[in-house]
């Protein structure tokens, strides 16, 4: 009899287990996948600890399918850029900036040459990097694509195509340095936090390619969740979901992110994004 008790009690907590409800989340994936599985695995754990919910990362292949997935509540909750949260909030009524980096109030882009071009740093984008290629990272992307083509734009009076002589996409900022550093692109433009990083870990090779202008500042990340969590999982949670993101205080999460913590964010906060994005004609 206490055999079959055992087991009944098993079949009841698997059938629980498998019926609660989980928390999905997703990241643009501005990154290379092994870097994106092991940053946000981590953060899955930590948000299922502190929230008492299952929770799962959902990695996507494209800035396009972050949007995509939260738009059709495959995710609840992302970590977008400037651009993709814009985006995304427009396709979901009551979807919520509710947390940024630190950092994020103020991004900067970084365009960076192959040393071999013989372009220097400037206090401008230089006027030299005309003609040469161009490596943009994702089409979607904030720091990699929209504020860069705005730069451009502002300071040559033309569109990126009308500037270089061929402009292309890698597809994530780790990439774009790559394709600079082997040559295959002159010029790229890309996230000033993946470039110091890589400067850090020593991945990339600073006698081949190197920082020719800084960006001026702009917002960037933020945690984005839809509008309908709390009838998901109860009132509340889309609070503590939040306060589970400002406590965020292990050192090596934020470090894989790289932020210093996390602050409150609002829909607000992303109104210069909206009318870069709507200027440039890269708003949809």
């Amino acid at each position: 009899m206490r055999w079959i008790l055992i087991t009944l009690l098993a079949t009841l907590t698997a059938f629980t287990q498998a019926n609660a409800e989980t928390l999905y989340f997703t990241a643009i994936p501005d990154e290379d996948e092994t870097r994106l599985e092991e940053r946000f695995s981590k953060v899955a754990d930590y948000l299922a600890d502190e929230l008492d919910v299952d929770v799962r990362f959902v990695p996507v292949k494209s800035y396009a399918a972050s949007v995509t997935a939260f738009r059709n509540n495959q995710v609840q909750l992302a970590w977008f850029g400037g651009l993709s949260g814009v985006r995304a909030r427009d396709r979901v009524d009551g979807a919520e900036a509710i947390a940024q980096g630190v950092e994020d109030q103020e991004f900067r882009s970084y365009f960076i040459a192959n040393t071999g071009t013989g372009i220097e740093k400037a206090d401008e984008l230089p006027g030299t990097v005309q003609g040469k290629t161009l490596a943009f990272g994702s089409r979607g992307s904030t720091s990699g694509r929209l504020m860069p083509e705005y730069y451009i734009r502002q300071r040559f009076g033309q569109p990126p195509e009308d500037v270089f002589s061929r402009v292309g996409f890698s597809g994530n900022h780790t990439r774009t340095v790559a394709l600079v550093e082997s040559g295959a692109y002159q010029v790229g433009a890309l996230n000033y936090t993946v470039w110091d990083k890589l400067v850090e870990e020593g991945d990339v090779d600073t006698d081949k390619v190197r920082v020719i202008w800084k960006s001026p500042t702009y917002p960037d990340y933020q945690w984005t969740i839809r509008g309908d969590v709390n009838e998901r999982f109860g009132d509340g949670f889309k609070e503590r979901v939040k306060e589970a993101l400002l406590s965020m205080e292990d050192p090596e999460l934020l470090e894989s992110f790289p932020r210093s913590g996390f602050i409150p964010a609002s829909n607000d906060d992303y109104s210069t994004i909206r009318e870069v994005g709507q200027e440039t004609g890269l708003l949809d």
